[in-house]
């Protein structure tokens, strides 16, 4: 038996006991009344807030994880938000931060798996260093919150896991690649994970935001060293991407709003794509690979016996 099945075991057999009695009161109020309670990383800014503000505002329940929750103390103190301060690269960090939430609220209904960050540079610009950082917190962070928050969901036979990618989860422009490779790599556990899950009744949504108006552009971590040859190709999407007006990039507000419709949907989409620019990239990255199923399909058929 894996170690967080172990854990979980020990802890739901013993969380009456370990809980204080306010924090039972609590659980059980929350139970009744049938309240959400959204699990969301990467909360201290951008989408992750947005998502916190909304669901507070709607009279839903947060917890809310950032590496700093601090940022988020203009919105007020409410017997319905937990600030977690947690690394999302640190596995016992995110299981302590489940461990807290079943305790105080009994219950998760939607995980946000929305920690991450983004990374520019060439493929060839990039060091080891900087690729393996990236893949620990947008893969390796995601995967540690759902093994952390699958045993409460299964529990439950219910829930609502939102994972954070982009339409580079689809597709690339260079300069992009290491963000595109996590993106990537999200999107194909989760598609695997939505077939895992269903039968438990529990449900999936990849989230495609375009681009949006939030700090992300702002904190991209970037390659130590360039290389003339990349001016025309990478040097000029990140000059481009700088020019861009302000109208080009979409209202966080309303990327959240899309979000929880989502959420609140009976037939939730497998992805949901936010943003017409984002959503017109991918469909020409779908139609280009169509294309080439289709030229090239007389050599593909070769290969069968």
């Amino acid at each position: 038996m894996s170690p967080y099945l172990i854990r979980w075991q020990l802890y739901l057999d013993s969380s009456l006991i370990c809980c204080d009695l306010t924090d039972y009161a609590h659980n059980m109020t929350i139970s009744a009344n049938t309240v959400p309670v959204w699990f969301i990383t990467g909360a201290s800014s951008g989408i992750g807030r947005e998502l916190v503000r909304q669901a507070l505002e709607a009279g839903e329940v947060v917890v809310a994880l950032a590496r700093d929750t601090s940022p988020l103390g203009d919105l007020g103190e409410s017997d319905r938000l937990l600030t977690i301060d947690a690394d999302v690269r640190d596995e016992t960090a995110v299981l302590n931060a489940v461990e807290r939430t079943v305790a105080r609220f009994g219950r998760i209904d939607v995980v946000a798996n929305n920690a991450g960050y983004g990374l520019f540079g060439a493929v060839e610009e990039v060091d080891d260093a900087r690729a393996r950082a990236i893949f620990d917190t947008n893969v390796f962070g995601v995967l540690n919150v759902l093994r952390a928050t699958l045993p409460v969901l299964r529990g439950q036979r219910s829930g609502h896991i939102l994972q954070g990618s982009s339409y580079y989860g689809q597709t690339a422009d260079p300069g992009v690649g290491l963000l595109a490779a996590t993106k990537y790599a999200v999107e194909g556990l989760s598609d695997a994970l939505v077939a895992e899950v269903a039968p438990l009744g529990i449900r999936v949504t990849l989230v495609q935001p375009g681009l949006t108006a939030t700090p992300f552009l702002g904190n991209l971590d970037a390659a130590a060293t360039t290389h003339v040859d990349y001016d025309q190709t990478v040097r000029a999407v990140q000059q481009a991407i700088q020019a861009l007006p302000t109208s080009a990039f979409s209202d966080v507000d309303r990327v959240v709003a899309g979000i929880r419709a989502a959420v609140a949907s009976d037939n939730p989409p497998r992805r949901l794509a936010l943003g017409v620019a984002g959503a017109d990239n991918m469909r020409a990255a779908l139609a280009a690979r169509i294309v080439d199923l289709d030229e090239w399909a007389p050599v593909t058929n070769t290969v069968d016996a």
